[in-house]
């Protein structure tokens, strides 16, 4: 996480794996490849929060159902992360709205046991799912395609600005995902001649 100044008001970036909470009048920024930021805010009690999260599907056995496995696991402790730090900062889950941003099919990567859909394609579904059972509202999103995108959101009224990056500043992106999600799964990956436990 860095903070750094933008017109006059404190702008937090987070990367991969972190979230951030607000109730000042701040800007809260990422970059996305195949990850995917949920944006949510409480416009009644004025608390925002973002976080950014890349699933580690690799490990979803037997087709199961997106929210209960191991990659679904990590994107709902994001997001419960996120709501949690919302509500002991005044939000109220009743008024909580959402956008969400990312997911593009920048790593190529796949998943086989997801019947080969891409990290991007299934972060989301994973977030349009989340939001859903928990009955808060998407109210924007810009999800999918093959863009990296830069998103801004803004505390002092929700609005998010969206910028395609270069293609460049996409490679960087890619690279910095790709050290991420290899850091993420490896240890839950065991040698293959160690016994299953059950």
């Amino acid at each position: 996480m860095q903070i750094t100044q933008y017109q006059g008001l404190s702008r937090i970036i987070i990367d991969p794996g972190e979230s951030y909470v607000t109730r000042k009048d701040e800007i809260i920024s990422t970059l996305l490849g195949s990850c995917v930021a949920a944006c949510l805010y409480d416009p009644v009690n004025r608390v925002i929060g973002m976080n950014h999260f890349l699933l580690a599907q690799q490990h979803s056995a037997h087709n199961s159902a997106l929210l209960a496995s191991e990659g679904g696991r990590y994107g709902i402790h994001a997001m419960e992360l996120t709501i949690n730090q919302m509500l002991k900062q005044g939000a109220e889950r009743i008024h909580l709205k959402a956008k969400a941003f990312g997911g593009g099919d920048v790593l190529s990567l796949a998943n086989q046991v997801r019947k080969g859909q891409s990290i991007g394609s299934i972060n989301c579904e994973f977030i349009k799912t989340f939001l859903k059972t928990e009955r808060i509202p998407l109210v924007s999103a810009g999800l999918g395609g093959d863009i990296g995108r830069n998103i801004f959101f803004l505390a002092s009224d929700f609005s998010v600005y969206v910028k395609r990056i270069e293609q460049a500043e996409e490679q960087a992106v890619i690279k910095i995902e790709q050290r991420f999600l290899e850091k993420t799964i490896q240890p839950t990956q065991q040698p293959s001649d160690q016994a299953d436990f059950w």
